[in-house]
């Protein structure tokens, strides 16, 4: 019982900020009820039989709703109380884990009467004040989401009681208390006013621009929390800028935390040092970490909930995005938002009340666009959130702009935070499109041979290498490879010499720098190239890639080129190749393919054309149903597995290139250590490989888990450096060619 009401504080502390106290309270006195049984007691005895433990609860909470409101608040309690293990199960579907199967089977007479001193008499719990939609389709999406919320409230609470329970007997270090923001804020800005005093008086127009842009941006604070634009070019500062109107619109409006979202891990460590710089690093999370217990758990309910013990599942627990400021990627939040796994959920509560600053919000996934722009509404309507959709490229979002209630329709009438939209974006105008047509890669590597210092983008990354071996092959000098294959790490010690070698001469630099990238490149990454090569895509990535080119606008913009070509006998991406026809159509109705307007008819263009479907390829909307008929019925775990915004399937090795990476996997031994403060560490030295590969190499020695008595499958380590090339990054190929050949690396 001590445990049940320890759970039932913290799920309550945390659910009051989301005016959801009553309900998280409930969950957590009801999660574990089903431990009042015979079977149970004899495992705590020794017994070997697994017992479901969580079906219990969310029977109970069912049989204490009384109206209809309370029937469908009971359910959303019922599935947070059923998956407070396993994970949030879908309502109803062919696989026993469903809660309307576990429930149909749960036999009630297996419990001790004494439980019954814990469950209250009535649900005495109503639904929050929200802002409810009007129609059957929005209400299921919201309560839908109300549904993680509890089991985020649930889970971190009942992840805390385990973690003090170990803290106090001695068995594991605390992880760490991290300061609130509230607290955090006066040396936040501080800091924040130091760092811009220290640019000085603006000495050039383009420094002029980047401090009106600061001002008009941190002006405009005071606004009502809710959704805004930061539409500003690339290289008006607005990393700096939309940090500034985020700590001054928490300190206007409460706002609990600062979370800023990037869209590639390529540039998370590049913000994240400079967000340290300015606030320090003790208040800063940066979490990108693919290292999460990923284990599939469909095989039936008997192994979905296994009973893990408490020990395991504190080792495995992730982070709880505590801190007052957190730097993350696309992919951990909005995967997050929808997923159903405990360690991905229970930092869903600690997601509401802040200021979220979505960067290079163009590059959201188009075949999610749909459920995630409800999500972002959601948010701002009813969890206190003020979202900043952060661009260049402004995806055209905005309400008025589409038919009325069209999915990815956001009310953003007087939310831009930028001066002048359309004065900023001539003013920063810094370089030429050129249209090549079609360059095979002997074309490429001449281009490349004829300029010292270039930047060429390609859409895949196996023509990325192709092209990097072939430009090998000839000699060039400065030559540099920058793909996925490599780890953060790795890309951060490229990025800096590829950095230095561009400076001018009387700054020591003037090198060749010849570098061949993947898309990863463009979006946010800090270089000043004088000229590149982009093979076609969308408007969009174009526009990310000159934003690459003269970015210090140092040069003449007739000078500083940006050639578009067509890759000879190569096709692009299915999902690119759609958008080159986007991009080529506003070739004929814009001079300036990258003015304000013409990426806005651009995005219109591109969402008109994949229409509904298109915009929700996997049917999200379609798994949250209410109906008189049928109640309330969300496919919780299947949204889960539909909505990833990495397609791939990849799986993280962990590279330990330097003596940073390998003392913390040395320390992956030690188990009162937690997994959390160690992925930290790891982050940046992870490469993600099919699973395939991954199996391969594990099979063949060349990868292997570390400590999995203690971690499990949680942390794969490569254990044969020379398959890390140490100019293209990991080559697991190389391993499956050993395999073949019976070869030893």
């Amino acid at each position: 019982m001590a445990h049940l009401l320890n759970v039932a504080d913290r799920a309550e502390s945390f659910g009051e900020p989301l005016k959801i106290g009553a309900i998280a309270r409930l969950a957590g006195l009801l999660h574990d009820i089903g431990k009042y049984t015979p079977a149970f007691q004899a495992r705590l005895a020794g017994a070997a039989s697994r017992v479901d433990h969580s079906t219990a609860g969310a029977r109970l909470v069912l049989d204490l709703a009384a109206t209809a409101e309370e029937k469908l608040l009971a359910v959303l309690i019922a599935h947070a109380i059923a998956g407070h293990h396993a994970g949030l199960p879908d309502k109803r579907g062919s696989d026993y884990a469903n809660l309307d199967r576990r429930l149909a089977s749960f036999d009630r007479s297996v419990l001790d009467p004494t439980h019954q001193d814990i469950v209250p008499e009535t649900l005495a719990a109503s639904f929050p004040a929200f802002s409810w939609g009007t129609s059957r389709d929005a209400l299921a999406r919201q309560l839908a989401m109300l549904g993680r919320m509890i089991f985020s409230c649930l889970v971190d609470a009942d992840f805390k009681a385990t973690e003090h329970y170990y803290e106090t007997i001695g068995e594991r270090a605390k992880d760490r208390d991290w300061p609130t923001l509230a607290v955090c804020l006066p040396a936040f800005l501080a800091g924040f006013d130091a760092r811009i005093a220290s640019f000085g008086a603006p000495d050039c127009t383009i420094a002029a621009h980047r401090a009106e842009i600061l001002a008009t941006v941190r002006s405009s604070a005071a606004m009502a929390p809710g959704l805004f634009t930061l539409n500003v070019p690339t290289g008006g500062g607005k990393t700096l800028a939309s940090l500034g109107f985020a700590l001054d619109h928490a300190g206007q409006h409460g706002h609990r935390r600062i979370i800023y979202s990037i869209p590639f891990t390529s540039i998370i460590d590049q913000t994240a040092a400079i967000f340290r710089g300015v606030l320090g690093a003790e208040s800063v999370l940066e979490h990108h970490s693919a290292i999460e217990d990923e284990a599939p758990r469909r095989e039936g309910f008997a192994a979905a909930d296994s009973e893990r013990s408490s020990r395991d599942k504190m080792r495995l627990a992730m982070e709880d995005w505590a801190a007052p400021v957190v730097v993350t990627t696309h992919v951990q939040l909005f995967e997050s938002l929808f997923a159903a796994r405990t360690s991905r959920a229970r930092k869903l509560h600690n997601i509401a009340g802040s200021v979220i600053v979505l960067d290079e919000a163009q590059v959201l996934p188009r075949h999610l666009l749909a459920p995630t722009v409800r999500a972002i509404d959601e948010l701002a309507r009813n969890y206190g959130c003020s979202l900043v959709l952060c661009t260049a490229t402004q995806p055209a979002f905005d309400a008025r702009k589409l038919e009325k209630g069209h999915a990815l329709a956001l009310a953003l009438e007087g939310r831009e935070l930028a001066p002048d939209p359309p004065r900023m974006h001539a003013a920063f105008r810094r370089n030429t499109l050129i249209h090549a047509g079609e360059m095979d890669d002997e074309a490429l590597v001449q281009a490349l041979a004829e300029t010292s210092q270039a930047l060429v983008i390609v859409n895949s990354r196996a023509h990325a290498l192709e092209l990097f071996r072939a430009a090998q092959a000839a000699g060039l000098d400065g030559l540099v490879h920058m793909t996925t294959r490599q780890c953060v790490a790795h890309r951060r010690e490229i990025l800096a010499d590829v950095r230095a070698r561009l400076k001018p001469e009387h700054e020591g630099g003037g090198q060749p720098s010849r570098l061949i990238a993947t898309s990863l490149i463009e979006a946010g990454v800090d270089v000043d190239f004088p000229v590149a090569w982009r093979a076609e895509a969308g408007l969009d990535q174009i526009a990310q890639a000159a934003g690459r080119v003269n970015r210090e606008m140092t040069r003449r913009a007739e000078d500083s080129t940006v050639t578009v070509f067509r890759a000879a006998g190569r096709q692009p991406p299915a999902e690119i190749a759609g958008l080159v026809g986007d991009m080529q159509r506003m070739m004929d109705r814009h001079t300036d393919l990258f003015s304000p307007e013409a990426m806005d008819e651009y995005f219109r263009e591109t969402y008109w054309r994949l229409d509904l479907k298109g915009l929700d390829r996997e049917g999200i909307l379609g798994l949250m149903n209410h109906s008189h008929g049928q109640g309330l019925d969300v496919a919780y775990r299947t949204i889960a597995e539909r909505y990833r915004m990495v397609e791939t399937g990849m799986v993280p090795v962990i590279v330990a290139r330097d003596d940073v990476a390998r003392g913390a996997v040395d320390k992956l031994g030690v188990a009162d250590i937690p997994s959390g403060a160690l992925a930290r560490i790891l982050q940046p030295y992870i490469v993600q490989v099919p699973p395939k590969a991954r199996a391969l190499l594990i099979a063949n020695q060349h990868v292997a888990f570390a400590a999995p008595k203690i971690r499990g499958d949680q942390f794969a380590v490569l254990k044969t450096p020379s398959l890390y090339d140490a100019a293209v990054g990991l080559v697991w190929e190389d391993a499956e060619y050993a395999a073949i050949e019976g070869l030893v690396i």
